[in-house]
């Protein structure tokens, strides 16, 4: 079942794949590995870890604040990075709209969730329910309509494990349009695909890079 909380790539396969293209994938490109074994993005937020405060920053700055759980050794973390984050063609937006948080699920770093309470990453990621990796949760720009909640009762909605390009990036659109508050993620992205089609312009193979 798909809510407009969550959305997974087996529940998209189903639904879209025969309306799509079979263009090539896009060249990808190295990732940076840290030395905690997690790639990546000289333009994620250096962060104390205080979702609160980081909530609060995001806000002053306009934008939606995402936090996205990943683990050492995870491929399709890597393939998030190198495929999805190297798009030219998408980062502008993604960069412009949300700000990054970027936690280890099974991370031993003292985080501040929105309701005050502090544990370690890994607790924070049970608390959330966050079983796999990627998993990214999305979080509204208003304070206020966060205050006093823990993250998985403030959350908007979430992506678990890879989406392909053009889905990864139609759902930070979807998030951010506000269209998530009246119509779930899988019609949102077929009517994408069809006026695209309508133009004469092919999407890429959601299989592919």
């Amino acid at each position: 079942m798909i809510t407009r909380r969550h959305f997974g790539l087996g529940a998209l396969a189903a639904g879209t794949a025969a309306t799509l293209s079979t263009a090539p994938a896009r060249p990808a490109r190295a990732a940076t590995l840290g030395d905690d074994g997690l790639y990546k993005q000289d333009w994620f937020v250096e962060s104390f870890l205080d979702l609160g405060e980081d909530l609060a920053e995001a806000h002053a700055a306009d934008k939606h604040l995402v936090v996205m759980f990943e683990q050492g050794g995870c491929p399709f973390c890597r393939k998030t990075h190198e495929v999805n984050l190297a798009r030219e063609d998408y980062l502008p937006y993604l960069k412009e709209n949300f700000s990054f948080i970027q936690l280890d699920l099974f991370g031993a770093r003292e985080t501040t969730d929105f309701d005050g309470e502090a544990m370690e990453e890994r607790a924070l990621a049970r608390r959330w329910l966050v079983n796999f990796t990627p998993t990214i949760v999305f979080f509204p720009k208003s304070i206020e309509a966060v205050e006093g909640k823990d993250g998985r009762s403030a959350e908007l909605a979430r992506i678990q494990g890879y989406l392909p390009p053009f889905y990864f990036y139609h759902f930070f659109e979807w998030v951010r349009s506000g269209a998530h508050q009246s119509e779930g993620f899988q019609r949102y992205s077929n009517d994408r695909v069809n006026q695209l089609r309508d133009k004469g312009v092919e999407t890429e193979d959601w299989r592919l890079g």
